[in-house]
This record gives structure tokens, C-alpha cells and sequence, in this order.
């Protein structure tokens, strides 16, 4: 299993047409946890892999996760978009992490990629903040 940082600009990014704040993924986790998400390249997830959703602002951290359902996949309809990954959001440990987040000094990010793996020193104090 590996893990991996989705990183979310609320002031760009989208999700079923509405802005991708903290507050609208906590409830798409309680709602309708089901995911597709964009992707500008392959990457190499597989299922059973997690994504930990890392908020650009306000304050940047990570507040939610999921789990990759099913391996990246090319949109043939739809040129736009390089690929997807289907993933369902982890409702108790996006809810625990909505209360009381990751910041971005505890994940030792440097520069912010669309996606990229957790360092391995972070992911110890993911799991305790999400209670996995």
C-alpha cells in the first residue's frame, strides 16, 4: 500500500460543480463518499492505496482521505483530462482530520505538486490524526 498527497486549491478545483473547501468534502465523506478525481499524469496507485487531501487555503493542510478503488484509467470521451482515479473518502478519519489537521510543516512538503507521495516521516502523524 502506498500513500499519497492529493492536493486541493479550493479557489480552483471542483468537485460534482461546486468549490472544494474543507467544510464540502467533509460532507461529500458523509454524503456521497464515492470520488472520481483528475490526475495530470498516470502515477502508479493502486487500489487500496490512500489519498490524503491537502488543502492549499486557507490554511494549508491536510483535512481528509481516501482510498483508491480502482487504478488510474484514461478518459477516452474526454480529452482534457490526462486521467482519473476512482476513490471513496474515508468518513470517521476525514471527519477526525476536518477537526484537527495536518499542516504542511508537519508533512515536510516542499514544492506542492498535483500529487505526490507522503514522506514516510509524515505518515505516522497522518494516521494518528485520522485515527487509522
Amino acid at each position: 500500500m502506498a500513500d499519497w498527497i492529493y492536493i486541493l486549491n479550493p479557489q480552483l478545483d471542483m468537485l460534482d460543480g461546486e468549490p472544494t473547501d474543507r467544510e464540502t468534502i467533509r460532507q461529500l465523506a458523509e454524503e456521497e463518499p464515492e470520488l472520481e478525481l483528475w490526475l495530470s499524469r498516470r502515477n502508479r496507485m493502486k487500489p487500496g492505496d490512500r489519498l490524503w487531501f491537502f488543502f492549499t487555503h486557507p490554511d494549508a493542510a491536510v483535512c481528509a482521505v481516501g482510498e483508491v478503488d480502482e487504478e488510474p484509467w484514461q478518459d477516452p470521451d474526454d480529452t482534457e483530462v490526462s486521467y482519473l482515479v476512482a476513490a471513496t473518502l474515508l468518513t470517521e478519519a476525514t471527519k477526525a482530520l476536518s477537526r484537527d489537521p495536518v499542516g504542511r510543516e508537519q508533512l515536510g512538503l516542499g514544492q506542492v505538486r498535483s500529487v505526490q507521495k507522503v514522506k514516510p516521516e509524515a505518515l505516522p502523524v497522518l494516521l494518528e490524526r485520522s485515527g487509522l
